[in-house]
């Protein structure tokens, strides 16, 4: 029976392998690994949460979970963009922990193969911290990121006690 499980995991790992969902912050397209998605909402009401980061916008309910959400435009120190109808929240499920991501607006899911991926190159440590990678995809670039990093240990520590 646990063999039938394991299985069960592992394919459904490899159907979602290479599987990025897309969107976008400014003029630049990030991609995410599908597998951390769960689900993508329209934006929720956010209550506040004092003396939290200014990139954590504070929580929202979701179906009775109470979920904290980051704006990445202000995690990545971009200019502050008033919210609109394609402002979304990307809820993610990383290390034991649900967080919703707020973008400017999700554009698709790609199938990127490990061969159109790079590594970033050598510019900017600190403006490249959050990037796991370089997608190619017909002739543009996709930033692909690490959810370790985008969501850092300290941010997971406050998360997992408030939670």
């Amino acid at each position: 029976m646990s063999d039938i499980i394991l299985d069960q995991a592992s394919m459904e790992e490899d159907t979602q392998k290479g599987k990025f969902l897309t969107f976008v912050l400014g003029t630049e397209e990030y991609g995410i690994e599908i597998k951390y998605v769960t689900e993508i909402i329209n934006l929720q009401p956010i209550t506040v949460v004092p003396e939290v980061p200014v990139y954590m916008k504070g929580i929202i309910n979701l179906r009775g979970t109470i979920i904290p959400v980051m704006d990445v435009r202000l995690r990545f120190q971009k200019p502050v963009r008033e919210y609109n109808d394609r402002t979304c929240i990307i809820v993610i499920h990383f290390e034991d922990v649900t967080i919703g991501l707020i973008v400017d607006s999700v554009a698709e899911v790609l199938n990127i193969a490990d061969g159109d991926i790079v590594d970033p190159p050598n510019m900017n440590q600190t403006s490249q911290r959050y990037i796991r990678g370089i997608g190619k995809v017909n002739g543009s670039v996709k930033l692909l990121l690490d959810c370790s990093k985008l969501i850092g240990d300290d941010d997971l520590q406050q998360i997992k006690s408030n939670g």
